[in-house]
C-alpha cells in the first residue's frame, strides 16, 4: 500500500522539489498539494493522509501551528529553511525535520525512519462480508456484526469500533475503515467519526445522537450530512 503523502508549503518551488522527490519513489503517492495551512486544514477534515510535509513559515497559519492543532495528525515531516524550531519539532512528534534546500538523499532518509516509525503503515486490511466485519484487535481477530457497530472513532493511528456489548480498539486507518463498509448504512460525518444510521436517535445541524453519545459533525460535511440524514429518513 503506498504512503499517502500531503505538500504544505507556500513556495511553489518547494512545492515542485518535493513533488519530483515523492514521484521517484514507487511507494510514494502524492494526494495533494497545499499553499497554506488553512487550505491543508479543510483537506485534511474530509481526506486522511499517512504524512505531511509540511513547511513552517507561512502567511496566516504556520506549520507548526497547524501541526499542533490537528485533531489526529498523520505523521509529520518538516521541511523548512529555518534550523530554529527543531527542538519545537519534537513536541509534535515529527518523524524527521528536513531544512532546505533538500537534498533527495535526506529526503530518502526521512522516508526510511517514516516507515519504521510506529506510525508507518503496517496494520492489517478489514476484512467485510455483507453482514460481518473482521477486525484485529487486543491480538486477536473479532468478527463483529456490522448491525452492532453504533459508530467508529479516529484518535490518531488507531480507529475504535464502538458497539452495545464492547469497544474495539484497532490499528487501522480511517480510510481502510470506510473502504471497507457499506455505503448504504454507514456515513462518515467527521474527519473522526462514521456513523451507523440504523443507530441514530435524534440529529441537528451540529451533532448525532447514538445510545448517550453525542458526536459532532465536521464542518466541512455538515451539508452533505444534512442532505444524506434527510435522504434516508425521507
Amino acid at each position: 500500500m503506498p504512503i499517502k503523502c500531503l505538500i504544505v508549503d507556500d513556495e511553489p518551488l518547494a512545492i515542485k522539489i518535493l513533488e519530483q522527490y515523492i514521484a521517484d519513489l514507487e511507494n510514494l503517492e502524492l494526494v495533494a498539494s497545499c499553499r497554506s495551512a488553512t487550505k491543508a486544514l479543510t483537506y485534511l477534515e474530509k481526506e486522511a493522509v499517512d504524512v505531511i510535509f509540511l513547511d513552517i513559515q507561512m502567511p496566516q497559519i504556520t506549520g507548526m501551528a497547524l501541526a499542533k492543532n490537528l485533531q489526529n495528525p498523520p505523521k509529520i515531516v518538516f521541511t523548512t529553511a529555518y534550523r530554529d524550531f527543531a527542538v519545537e519539532s519534537y513536541e509534535v512528534n515529527a518523524v524527521d525535520y528536513l531544512v532546505k534546500p533538500i537534498s533527495f538523499e535526506r529526503f530518502f532518509q526521512a522516508i526510511q525512519k517514516l516507515k519504521t516509525s510506529a506510525g508507518a503503515l503496517q496494520s492489517t486490511p478489514l476484512q467485510a462480508s455483507s453482514e460481518t466485519l473482521l477486525i484485529k484487535a487486543d491480538k486477536k481477530q473479532f468478527v463483529i456484526k456490522l448491525s452492532d457497530i453504533q459508530y467508529i472513532e479516529s484518535i490518531k493511528d488507531y480507529v475504535i469500533v464502538h458497539t452495545p456489548h464492547q469497544d474495539l480498539v484497532s490499528y487501522q486507518t480511517m480510510q481502510q475503515v470506510i473502504g471497507a463498509l457499506p455505503i448504504t448504512d454507514f456515513l462518515r460525518i467527521h474527519r473522526s467519526f462514521i456513523i451507523n444510521l440504523n443507530h441514530l436517535k435524534a440529529f441537528n445541524h451540529s451533532y448525532v445522537f447514538i445510545a448517550d453519545n453525542e458526536i459532532p459533525i465536521g464542518r466541512t460535511y455538515k451539508e452533505e450530512v444534512q442532505q444524506k440524514l434527510t435522504q434516508h429518513f425521507s
